[in-house]
């Protein structure tokens, strides 16, 4: 182990590694430039990640002799990868992608982490993103781990000593935040559907967005909440000042906020920084349907692109045009259906931002089904919410088609129910 620049650092990757980049806002962007930086003399490097915050310039598809993309879940900074042909994507459920590094399904050579300097003892924490990167740091040949005194210092399992990574590279810089967005009338209502299912005592999963910080507003009458996901953001902080979160109903971690990864706010980092309520855990664990179960009246609340009249879901495509992932949506789909009160919830506007349907008779040709139909209970719009469990394929066409967008209805009945004449 020992500290030197960036470039000195990545040195060390070679023709045809294949090298890991942490997750979401821990991506290490001082390493990630000097990578990008050294394409002129590297050829056939994999650069394997989950979502990742920040600028990824070895995304650019004029390097594509020495860079190919191979996502885990798919990101905004390299969507463009699949189409311009220098980028794949991998289908796993989240709850799976530790064990592909682990059992070397997807040998790792290199892993570039960014960590929190090192306290007393030596060790140095994941910040705000343990998910699969624990499994990758572990696993990978080489680590090399950019320090950052602006990495919050996470309770949980990610804290590594910094003897076991090979290059320690000292940086200042800040890091990536997610503003929580206003939501609109129509995110509201269907918050408001959302958290009228949601009984006191259950225990939360929810992703980042409006739609679940426009449910989480509307749940401050509510008592003893408890959090097991496999992310979180600001939505979670006023219920939790509330004491409206607790986790004193959970059988698990009771009194903990249990969580893979956090994005959001500088608010929110504040609030992990060596805060014991709060811990982040592999995401093997995490996300794990035996260990989701176990607390009762466990809730999961997802989205879709769009879902069709037997109740398939599409999560991660539009169309055959791969757009983010199958994430962990299963694992929590599955983990709240067989918990003890559960209710896994599919949350989604109507209608597209151009108005076009997303409740639709049968979903775009080459769409991916993320949640099957036999998984799906509860899908929820702004005009109300449709229970689809024990329900015929004719009860839950009918069903979804209540809860589309009025101008719709008629239009998506008709062209489903001439199909199967």
């Amino acid at each position: 182990m020992k500290y030197c620049s960036a470039q000195e650092a990545v040195q060390n990757i070679s023709n045809n590694n294949r090298v890991f980049i942490h997750s979401v806002s821990m991506a290490p962007q001082q390493l990630i430039k000097a990578l990008t930086a050294r394409a002129p003399e590297l050829k056939n490097v994999e650069i394997c990640h989950l979502h990742t915050e920040g600028e990824a310039p070895y995304a650019n598809p004029e390097l594509a002799d020495s860079f190919h993309v191979n996502s885990l879940f798919i990101g905004a900074n390299v969507r463009h990868t699949l189409k311009a042909g220098n980028g794949s994507y991998t289908p796993v459920f989240l709850s799976e992608i530790p064990y592909l590094f682990r059992k070397g399904i997807i040998e790792l050579d290199v892993a570039l982490m960014q960590v929190s300097p090192p306290d007393g003892h030596g060790f140095c924490s994941l910040g705000t993103s343990v998910d699969a990167s624990l499994a990758a740091a572990q696993s990978a040949k080489h680590v090399i781990a950019q320090v950052n005194p602006n990495v919050p210092r996470s309770h949980g399992d990610g804290l590594i000593h910094m003897n076991k990574f090979d290059s320690l590279v000292e940086v200042n810089e800040v890091i990536p935040t997610h503003e929580p967005s206003t939501p609109t009338d129509t995110e509201m209502e269907i918050g408001k559907h959302v958290a009228g299912l949601i009984e006191d005592g259950s225990c939360l999963q929810m992703g980042i967005g409006a739609i679940p910080n426009a449910a989480l507003s509307q749940m401050t009458n509510h008592q003893n909440l408890g959090i097991h996901t496999e992310m979180f953001s600001d939505g979670v902080l006023d219920l939790i000042e509330k004491g409206v979160i607790n986790g004193s109903n959970k059988k698990v971690h009771p009194g903990k906020i249990i969580s893979g990864f956090a994005m959001g706010s500088q608010k929110l980092y504040d609030f992990i920084d060596d805060n014991p309520l709060v811990n982040l855990l592999d995401i093997a664990y995490v996300n794990d349907t035996a260990v989701i179960r176990k607390n009762e009246k466990a809730v999961s609340i997802n989205s879709a692109v769009e879902i069709d009249l037997t109740g398939q879901v599409c999560a991660d495509s539009i169309g055959a045009r791969m757009y983010s992932g199958v994430g962990g949506q299963m694992d929590f789909m599955r983990g709240a259906m067989l918990s003890k009160g559960g209710k896994p919830i599919i949350a989604l506007p109507s209608t597209t931002r151009r108005g076009e349907t997303r409740i639709v008779p049968f979903l775009k040709r080459g769409a991916g089904v993320v949640t099957t139909r036999s998984h799906v209970h509860y899908v929820v719009t702004e005009y109300g919410v449709a229970d689809l469990y024990g329900k015929t394929l004719k009860q839950r066409a009918q069903a979804l088609t209540d809860i589309a967008h009025p101008s719709h209805r008629e239009s998506i009945a008709q062209e489903y129910y001439d199909a199967l004449k």
